[in-house]
């Protein structure tokens, strides 16, 4: 109860830029270059790109503006952003947000102990609930900038939350990720990535 307390406080109560919105339709005509890895609706077909396809405006285009900035670092995209103002970071955010996002499907073998991780947290181990922050259908929380996780690739949320394990990603808000993966092992990871691929709102 206490780190969905944290979580709601912090998710109200953050935001480091300023932030106007976006438009989608600009957005669209500035996303051609984007497409060769995310997919032309932001749907990417290559599992370790994320989808941005359905995300959360707000989050997207804080993380776009951090990857630009040098506050997250993402080798693939090195020189992609440079040059974009903020507000083509946001209508690009704008234009990803109003997709659909496609679900992919989970490990059979996995669902169980991922749909716990998700639903319940690790009781024993003191970890929160995913859906705490992220929803029970994985839509994420818009206004606080928590990630929607619904149909994201498996692959790259592992890759994320072992980001955040050994601290090598670190723009998330007041460490909270950090802490939550600290705590988990790599079949729990691998396993509630799988559920998330899976979850449909």
């Amino acid at each position: 109860m206490k780190k969905l307390v944290v979580c709601l406080m912090i998710g109200l109560g953050w935001m480091s830029f300023s932030y106007a919105g976006g438009n989608a339709e600009a957005g669209q005509g500035k996303a051609a270059v984007c497409g060769g890895c995310h997919g032309v609706d932001g749907n990417s077909m290559i599992p370790s790109f994320p989808k941005l396809a359905g995300q959360g405006e707000l989050y997207l285009t804080k993380q776009l503006i951090d990857i630009r900035d040098g506050a997250r670092s993402v080798p693939q995209m090195s020189g992609i952003l440079t040059g974009r103002t903020d507000q083509d970071l946001a209508d690009l955010a704008a234009y990803y947000s109003a997709q659909k996002v496609t679900i992919g499907a989970t490990d059979p073998e996995l669902l169980d102990l991922g749909r716990q991780i998700y639903r319940a947290g690790i009781a024993a181990k003191g970890v929160a609930a995913c859906s705490a922050c992220h929803s029970p259908t994985g839509a994420g929380n818009a206004q606080a900038a928590f990630p929607a996780l619904s149909g994201q690739h498996a692959d790259y949320v592992i890759a994320q939350l072992k980001a955040y394990r050994t601290e090598t990603r670190t723009n998330g808000q007041a460490m909270m990720m950090q802490q939550v993966a600290a705590l988990m092992s790599d079949k729990e990871i691998e396993a509630v990535a799988s559920y998330v691929q899976g979850l449909s709102e």
